[in-house]
């Protein structure tokens, strides 16, 4: 009997929750994806991506909530989930003694794509994924970013409706970042839903919208751009100045400041008042000793989004415990 899909959202999740004994991995989750949508679900390592989407595509049961991925229960339909959807894990998954041409046989065999269009999907798949001509070379010889490219060409040789990756360019240059990043765009054109997980906070901005994680909840969810509009209470001055450890302990200890990251070589400010604090600062570092001292106000990034969010979230917290006690 044919189980019918009827959701509106490819994704749709209800206080989604993975606990492992007494810790909970995954704590009361919920959101949407709309088709065809690319979202984002972003946070530090160990902050519950992974069991999610794990979840999502029927490899793991949820303690409690809910879930549905075109309209299947991740619970009871786990079996059909997999078959419609294309999943590529954070850990390199593909046969490395196989040849590319032969692993994407393999995947198609295994998706149960019939024998007659099986030839020409993996041609066209290894014109898509640039490897034409290398498709009788073994896997383990291939470049770091081929196999990234081979391992979504398996993902997609049944072509799913929905595309779960995993920390898909983990351990990549950024050229291959951003040729993996093209196919993304190019799948989410033909209607494919993709939900990509990352903790590199510059791939956010190639998502329509991003889920911020932080030990194991939801703390966030909207457009890149509506995050750094409405997160940001105040504003974000980029200082230079050596030494920098001198610097940031000067910063931090600054009236108005709110908060204080390393970005580089650089220091990432968070003030209540760019005009009043800009000087003020200023002449603090250098009273200070600081040499070579440079401000300006910036845009603030999606990881000054996520540092303002994750800090608002461990003081309501923090708060919650102490009333409770």
């Amino acid at each position: 009997m044919a189980i019918k899909t009827t959701d509106s959202c490819a994704v749709i999740t209800d206080r989604l929750t993975r606990r492992f004994g007494s810790f909970i991995a995954v704590n009361e989750v919920s959101f949407q994806v709309s088709h065809g949508e690319v979202f984002g679900f972003l946070g530090p390592n160990g902050s519950g991506k992974t069991t999610t989407i794990r979840m999502l595509c029927g490899l793991l049961t949820p303690s409690s909530g809910s879930g549905r991925v075109l309209g299947l229960d991740i619970a009871r339909d786990q079996e059909a989930i997999r078959q419609r959807i294309g999943y590529m894990s954070q850990k390199f998954s593909l046969y490395g003694d196989l040849t590319a041409r032969e692993n994407l046989t393999f995947y198609a065999e295994v998706y149960g794509l019939p024998r007659n269009v099986r030839a020409a999907r993996i041609d066209e798949l290894l014109d898509l994924s640039g490897l034409r001509g290398h498709d009788r070379t073994l896997t383990s010889e291939l470049p770091g970013g081929w196999r990234q490219r081979l391992a979504l060409a398996c993902a997609i040789v049944h072509r799913p409706q929905v595309l779960f990756l995993d920390e898909p360019t983990s351990g990549v240059d950024p050229e291959a970042r951003r040729a993996f990043w093209k196919q993304i765009y190019d799948l989410a054109g033909e209607g494919v839903t993709v939900f990509v997980t990352t903790h590199f906070m510059d791939e956010a901005e190639h998502c329509h919208r991003i889920g911020l994680m932080y030990g194991g909840s939801l703390v966030a969810l909207d457009a890149p751009m509506a995050l750094k509009q409405t997160a940001i209470n105040g504003a974000v001055l980029e200082v230079e100045g050596t030494p920098q450890e001198l610097a940031h302990t000067v910063a931090l200890a600054h009236p108005g400041v709110r908060d204080v990251a390393p970005h580089g070589a650089r220091l990432h400010v968070l003030v209540d008042d760019a005009t009043v604090r800009m000087p003020q600062l200023a002449v603090a570092l250098e009273s200070a000793q600081v040499r070579d001292v440079r401000i300006e106000r910036i845009e603030p990034s999606l990881e000054d989004v996520f540092v303002a969010i994750v800090d608002r979230f461990l003081a309501k917290n923090e708060t919650s415990s102490d009333a409770l006690q």
